[in-house]
This record gives C-alpha cells, sequence and structure tokens, in this order.
C-alpha cells in the first residue's frame, strides 16, 4: 500500500497515472491537496500527475526521476538502504575544513560511486567534510546543477537515491561528513512544471531568473513547507550533516518570519531528533551579519556564510586582477583586513556597486565564515574556467594555500586545488532544448565578450568537450611539482590540527602589508609571506614550522624570496 499526495490548488482535477496505462482520480482534500491510495505501488513504482486531463507531470516532490527531468516519477522506500552509520553523530563546524567538489567532473565515472572511489585521497589530504554542488534532478546528463527542477530527487545519471546514499555512508564511516548545495532561489527552465499545479512562483519579487519564489505571498505557506521538508529530506532520509543555501540574498521574504530563521529552527529540531550535529551554510552577498547571528540577538541562527569577500582579496594581490568586483578590493590594504575579519565590506564604499555596502562582523566568531582561495564559482565564471594555478606562479599557490589554511575562519578547498590540476572548471550544461541552449551560449559569450573575450574563445557549454575538459584527472596527482603541492597542503592541514590556536575564537588576528611582506600573527604563529619583487630577510628568532621551496633560516635572519611563505613560533622580534 502506498499512499500518494500532491499540492495542486489551481487544477479542479488531479488524476494519479500509474504503470500499465492505469488512471486514477484522486480525492480532493483540504487546502489545496489531493490524495489517493493504491494498494499494490511500493518501491519503484512508477507514476505521473495529469492535471485537468493534461498530460503526465512528474511529482512536485519526486524522490526519484529514472528518466530524468521530463520523465515519470519513482517511489522510494527510503526504509529498504541498509545504512551503517548508526555510531555517526556529526562533527562540529568549529575548526573543520571543507572540500566543494562536483559529481559529475570529480571522477572518471561522473557518478556518486566515482567519488567513493577517491575518498582514501581526502582522507589522506586531511580535510573534514565534503560540499557537494547540487544534485537535485536537473536538465540532461550533465552540467553544474543550478538550474535543478526536481529538488527531492538526487540527479538519475549521478546514481539516483541510492547512489547518494551509498556515498553518504562511506564518507561517514571514513570520518568525513557531508554538506549539500540547495538551490531554493530560483529554479531552472526546463522541466519546471510547478506553475501549472500552484502558485510556486510570484512577480510581485523579481530575481536575476525571473519571478521569485513565492514565500511571502498569496497561498506562500505550502511553498514554503515544500522548502523545509526538503531540508528536512536531505538531513533525515539521505544523512547528510549539513546544507549550504545557494544565493539567499534572492530569497525575497516580506514576512516578520524570514523562511531563513524558520529553516534554522526546523533543522535545529531535526538535529535533536536524530541525535546528530546538522549545519546550515549560507552563500550570501549582502554581508549581513543577522544572517549567523543567534536568534535570541536577532538574526537568522544559521551556521556559516560564505565570505567572498576574502577571496576576492587575495585574488587580487595574488594576480594583480582589479576588473569587475576585483575594483573592490584594489587597495593592497585591503588583504589584511579581509585575513582579520573576512568581510571587507563592513559599511564602507563598494566601487563595482556604487555604494555603501555590508555591515561589521562584530562579535561573529570567525567559524561562522566558510573562505576560500577558489571555488566553483569563482573558477567557473571566468570564460575559459581558469584556476589560480593557471593565473599566478607556483610559489603563490603556496602562499595561498597557507594563508586559507592557517585561517581562523573555515576553509574549504575546491577539487583539484591541492594538486593544482591542470584541468579547467568550465560552465557546461547538457539542454535537449536547441533554443534554449543557443539562449545559454549566446548569453554567455556576450556576457565575456564586455571584458574582451572573443566569442570563438569562449566554450560551448553544450559540446561534450565542455564537460570532458573540465573532469578531473587523477593521473597528474603524483607527478612532480603537483605532489609537492599535495604534499605542502597535507603538512599544513596536520599544522592546523596541531595548533589548535588557529580555530580557537579567543585568539585575535593581526595583519599587516608593509612593503609587499605580508605577516600574519596568530597565538604563538606568524605567518610571513614575500608578495613583493625582491627577497626579504626576516628575523629568525621563533622556531620554522614550515616554509615553502627556497626559504633559508640563517640566524638571526630568514631569507624569504619572492613568492614565498614561512610559518614560524613567534620569537622575541617577531
Amino acid at each position: 500500500m502506498h499512499r500518494f499526495a500532491v499540492w495542486a490548488p489551481r487544477p479542479e482535477r488531479v488524476e494519479l497515472l500509474l504503470e500499465g496505462d492505469r488512471r486514477l482520480p484522486m480525492d480532493p482534500a483540504r487546502d489545496g491537496w489531493w490524495h489517493g491510495e493504491v494498494a499494490d505501488a511500493g518501491h519503484g513504482t512508477r507514476y505521473a500527475y495529469s492535471l485537468d486531463g493534461g498530460p503526465a507531470r512528474p511529482d512536485p516532490r519526486s524522490p526519484h526521476q529514472p528518466d530524468g527531468v521530463s520523465g515519470w516519477s519513482a517511489v522510494v522506500d527510503h526504509d529498504r538502504f541498509a545504512w551503517t552509520d548508526r555510531r555517526w553523530r556529526g562533527l562540529p563546524l568549529q575548526g573543520a575544513v571543507l572540500y566543494e567538489l562536483h559529481v559529475g567532473t570529480f571522477s572518471a565515472a561522473g557518478t556518486f560511486d566515482g567519488v567513493v572511489e577517491h575518498l582514501d585521497h581526502l582522507v589522506d589530504l586531511g580535510v573534514d567534510a565534503l560540499e557537494l554542488m547540487p544534485v537535485a534532478e536537473f536538465p540532461g546528463r550533465w552540467g553544474w546543477g543550478y538550474d535543478g527542477v526536481g529538488l527531492y530527487a538526487p540527479h538519475h545519471a549521478y546514481g539516483g537515491p541510492d547512489g547518494l546514499k551509498r556515498l553518504v555512508d562511506a564518507c561517514h564511516a571514513a570520518g568525513l561528513g557531508v554538506v549539500l548545495d540547495v538551490v531554493y532561489n530560483h529554479l531552472g527552465p526546463a522541466g519546471n512544471h510547478l506553475p501549472e499545479y500552484g502558485p510556486y512562483f510570484t512577480d510581485r519579487h523579481h530575481t536575476p531568473w525571473g519571478d521569485a519564489v513565492n514565500v511571502d505571498g498569496p497561498g506562500s505557506d505550502e511553498v514554503r513547507r515544500f522548502i523545509l521538508d526538503n531540508a528536512r529530506q536531505w538531513l533525515r532520509d539521505y544523512h547528510l550533516d549539513g546544507l549550504r543555501l545557494d544565493a539567499v540574498h534572492a530569497i525575497r521574504d516580506d514576512r516578520p518570519h524570514h523562511l531563513l530563521e524558520e529553516l534554522a529552527e526546523d533543522v535545529d529540531a531535526l538535529s535533536a531528533e536524530v541525535g546528530r550535529t546538522l549545519w546550515l551554510i549560507a552563500e550570501n552577498d549582502t554581508n549581513d551579519p543577522r544572517l549567523v547571528r543567534s536568534r535570541p540577538a536577532g538574526g537568522y541562527g544559521l551556521d556559516a556564510a560564505w565570505a567572498d569577500d576574502w577571496h576576492h582579496a587575495l585574488h587580487a594581490a595574488l594576480t594583480g586582477e582589479h576588473a569587475g568586483y576585483y575594483a573592490d578590493v584594489a587597495d593592497p590594504q585591503t588583504l589584511p583586513k579581509a585575513l582579520r575579519q573576512a568581510w571587507v565590506h563592513d559599511g564602507v564604499w563598494s566601487e563595482s556597486r556604487g555604494r555603501h555596502h555590508g555591515r561589521p562582523p562584530t562579535g561573529l566568531p570567525p567559524r561562522t565564515f566558510v573562505v576560500c582561495a577558489q571555488n566553483h564559482d569563482q573558477v567557473g565564471n571566468r570564460a575559459q574556467g581558469d584556476r589560480l594555478s593557471h593565473l599566478v606562479p607556483e610559489g603563490r599557490l603556496h602562499v595561498a594555500a597557507a594563508l586559507l589554511l592557517t585561517s581562523p575562519f573555515t576553509p574549504m578547498l575546491f577539487q583539484g586545488e591541492e594538486w593544482a590540476a591542470t584541468t579547467p572548471f568550465q560552465y557546461f550544461t547538457d539542454h535537449e532544448d536547441p533554443e534554449l541552449a543557443a539562449a545559454v551560449r549566446d548569453g554567455r559569450r556576450r556576457e565575456f565578450a564586455a571584458f574582451g573575450w572573443a566569442p570563438e574563445d569562449v566554450p560551448d557549454p553544450q559540446d561534450p568537450a565542455t564537460v570532458e575538459r573540465s573532469r578531473l584527472d587523477w593521473s597528474e596527482v603524483a607527478s612532480a611539482p603537483r605532489a609537492a603541492l599535495l604534499d605542502w597542503h597535507r603538512r599544513l592541514l596536520r599544522l592546523r590540527r596541531a595548533h589548535p590556536e588557529v580555530t580557537d575564537p579567543r585568539v585575535p588576528t593581526r595583519a599587516e602589508l608593509v612593503d609587499g611582506l605580508l605577516t600574519v600573527r596568530r597565538g604563538s604563529l606568524v605567518v610571513q609571506a614575500n608578495l613583493g619583487d625582491a627577497p626579504v630577510a626576516v628575523d629568525a628568532d621563533g622556531e620554522l614550522l614550515l616554509a615553502s621551496p627556497g626559504v633559508t633560516d640563517t640566524a638571526p635572519t630568514r631569507q624569504l624570496p619572492v613568492d614565498s611563505v614561512a610559518i614560524a613560533t613567534a620569537g622575541r622580534h617577531v
């Protein structure tokens, strides 16, 4: 026996379509819900809905789309999976190091099981949790996942529901947490049938993707419940340890009880219910402390927020790029500020926005800021998907890793960063609609033409070669100099564990940049990086713990070549 239910206040008649050409009328209930029970339906049963006699439509809450976004849905019995992680209780965000990956390009297989094959590498590296780019059902065989439309269904080409469960179970067995990137601010254009069911969208607010998701207008109670239940499903049924919420500034909510606050309340309650630590991490462009302040203090109570300012300041300092939003961090002194407090824009002028931006992060513990030297956006939204390793000398990669992994914030690495992967990470899609595919391709080329790129130099997202170029090449991991950079990351992560003052929220960070010499002091540790154009001699009174190639320690001075970094204990003169 299986009970089907769907919220569809717009149609006057809803029918349940089942395999074998069965068509069963559903019974209306209050508040726009329709229900039906089928005695012989169960795990794997294919089904769809017909609205007012129209064509078959997938379930808005479909747990599995075996044939993609436009195919029929399939029933999933979550109790059938044999979990082995009963002793897993999660892990604290404090001190954690994240590793962002894209399931489709992380391995040759491009699946959840393909990720499992490389977990030993991540354990040996020393990270604490994977952060998966979106896996909710999206159009085609491959894509970034931010145009998902089946928000409850793990992507069929990645391995579907059981594939994701196998990955999470294997991660927990290896001592790794798993955070999933979810998108609640918009849905993709292809295969999105939600407007036929009910008022899922509203023209009261507009976003870069069109009408906003309706979380505050008429009919929004059930739309909010659709999102809240989705979050609970990922955390409860898939044993995930947290969610990364995409672009929450585009969730337009005028209610006094904001959706993000309600979501945090729900997740806190679920954490107590399942007996595991659960995280909520927001991507946000407003630098608004309310996101991560506690609810008693007037905040929403999320656990952390991405701090793009940290990335921008480091990237500009290492590459010299000052176009677009990098104009906001053209002043070299923005780098020490970012190293001290993560947000550069704390109410100061933003050149790219033409206005003042942000609020001070006063009183927020460092762990509430997720920082990175690279991520999918900052690499993939370059015209050719250039990694930092394609833009700067090898020495500056050592500097970037040292500043990131000795940061008191929550560091995040991007797949392949730890060995300077030669493969780019480009934007790729697999839209079946030729008009949509052409619009995406032409729009992307127009966007980059404004930055001086020739259209023919911008990869076609629809070309299968684009996704293939973006797939990691694991054969290069052991090759020099990649093996040396990988070892540098491992040693930095071991140093981070061995010196708890790095992540102690009570320890202040002091940072200064003078004549190209960047000095960061945190507790007993001193990180010094030579970003100038000539070698620098510094006092060598403290013990040298870790140094990039070329650094020499001949007391009373330590020699730092250009683009080198040294980490030492604090001595009398430092």
